[in-house]
């Protein structure tokens, strides 16, 4: 084994080659950004270190991706790669702000404790918002046994239906029970998680759990109908037709990407101390989020219903509630997008760990879009914008986009309604009145840092709006209960006439 210091010294003279060629929209790339060069004469000794070090990953994505098959054009290819965290974390600089968000934790933990002391006498953590939030949670995970027994037996059934070479009457009778069979596979996952989170009032963070994984197993069930359906019913007249294999489906439920494969690269081995260290790190996310809410946003909203609305107390509290906000977005990002997948794909020894991108370098929407979530992505992109452009046309380029950022609005506004219990469109005008111009303004011509730092304020203030109107409309829905259940009573934000 070569060590690492002959590695970095033979490397040295990689780097500081950009991509000439335009990257096309939703494949796999790294926007504008260029391995580190090697004009090293005037760089400190870190800045040297750094430089050298980033070479190594940054040259292998670039012949990886160099060197991808032409005809596999614009589908989906998976390789064997880390996520871009575990590259960058690697490098101490990046590391000491991570120490810096830990301390952060550990300075809320100590302030928790320092008042208990003082107004109560006691040292004793505060975890209510904690326990009331996963309130429930075993019901939630017997609610999903039902929904996962489905998506494990019905999709896979219907595909054997369809895919056996039969005389013509008895495939049409095959196909009409599959449909049945999917119909019913998708009423259960739409319905049950509905009526169990209304029926029983699950808490938000039992709810997540219900909402989550009713759509991630709708658009994993959609997935693999959508790859191997075509090519199935095309070969099904021929002899040696082959469904996939039960196991490579039961594989592709768990592993995390929502675009089926047959086959996906694997790693060698199981790092378990690495899928026990994501999993720790996601925990100490949920309790960051648990004390932001608690000490930063709970204090200041509990009591807005109370008082008259006026736009002064509105835009103090979306100002109040741009730090929070934009803490929770981070928390989400590291807790779900790096930790949790990454673990799974540990366990699962799945290879490519591109989650994301460096969606903190955008500087446009179009590309922050593209980068924050790339599991996402990478399906709507295959199946709503490409298969958009199949059906209504290759130039109707303008009329897919907006029906990828429709689809995402919708279900983006879904799944905040499910889990708060109620119908608020915050997110769902966020996404589409503003999200939706600046997707087409702020677009990939816009380079410099004058634009990642209008991003950045863009995020601050859209993550402030979302936490200061979402936490409003929580308080005014329990200061002031309806005294008839109507309609509109249902749809109408209530904070805009609750005052006690």
């Amino acid at each position: 084994m070569e060590p690492r210091a002959a590695q970095l010294r033979r490397r040295e003279g990689l780097g500081g080659e950009q991509e000439d060629r335009p990257s096309r929209e939703g494949e796999p790339h790294f926007g504008n950004a260029e391995c580190p060069g090697n004009n090293e004469t005037h760089r400190g000794p870190d800045l040297l270190q750094w430089t050298r070090h980033m070479q190594i990953p940054c040259a292998k994505q670039l012949s990886q991706f160099r060197t991808r098959e032409p005809s596999l054009g614009k589908r989906k290819v998976f390789i064997n790669r880390k996520s871009l965290l575990d590259e960058l974390m690697e490098v101490q600089h990046f590391r000491t702000i991570y120490h810096m968000f830990v301390a952060g934790l550990c300075v809320f933990i100590i302030s928790t404790l320092a008042i208990d002391f003082i107004d109560e006498g006691r040292l004793m953590l505060e975890f209510d918002l904690l326990i009331f939030s996963f309130g429930q949670l075993p019901l939630a995970l017997v609610t999903w046994v039902p929904m996962f027994l489905s998506t494990l037996l019905v999709p896979y059934q219907a595909l054997r239906l369809w895919a056996r070479p039969q005389s013509r009457a008895v495939w049409t009778l095959g196909v009409g029970l599959g449909f049945m069979l999917l119909a019913g596979h998708t009423a259960v996952l739409s319905i049950l998680p509905v009526h169990v989170a209304v029926e029983y009032q699950l808490p938000p963070a039992s709810r997540c759990v219900l909402v989550f994984e009713q759509v991630r197993l709708l658009m994993k069930s959609y997935s693999f109908l959508r790859e191997i359906v075509p090519g199935t019913l095309r070969a099904r007249g021929g002899e040696g037709i082959r469904a996939p294999s039960f196991s490579s489906y039961l594989y592709f439920l768990f592993c995390p990407t929502l675009i089926y494969r047959e086959t996906y690269p694997r790693t060698p081995n199981v790092r378990w101390n690495y899928v026990a260290k994501n999993f720790a790190q996601a925990l100490g996310c949920v309790l960051y989020a648990c004390f932001i809410l608690g000490r930063l946003c709970v204090p200041v909203f509990a009591n807005m219903s109370r008082e008259p609305f006026s736009t002064r107390a509105l835009v103090l509290s979306i100002m109040h509630a741009t730090l929070p906000g934009i803490f929770m977005l981070l928390l989400i990002f590291f807790a779900f997008l790096h930790c949790w997948l990454n673990a799974f794909a540990e366990m699962l020894r799945f290879g490519d760990r591109m989650f994301y991108r460096d969606w903190w370098n955008s500087t446009s929407f179009s590309n922050y879009y593209r980068t924050w979530n790339v599991v996402v992505h990478d399906w709507l992109y295959s199946y709503v914008y490409q298969d958009g452009l199949w059906l209504l046309g290759g130039r109707a380029r303008g009329a897919a986009m907006l029906g990828v950022f429709l689809v995402s609005a919708v279900v983006h506004e879904y799944i905040f309604c499910f889990v708060l219990g109620f119908f608020y469109p915050v997110m769902l005008l966020l996404f589409l009145v503003i999200g939706g111009p600046l997707n087409f303004m702020m677009h990939d011509r816009r380079t410099g840092p004058a634009w990642n730092v209008l991003m950045w304020t863009m995020l601050f203030l859209g993550q402030g709006i979302q936490v200061s109107l979402y936490c409003q409309e929580w308080y005014a829905r329990r200061h002031c209960p309806l005294p008839q259940t109507t309609f509109w009573g249902l749809v109408t934000p209530r904070s805009w006439s609750c005052h006690t």
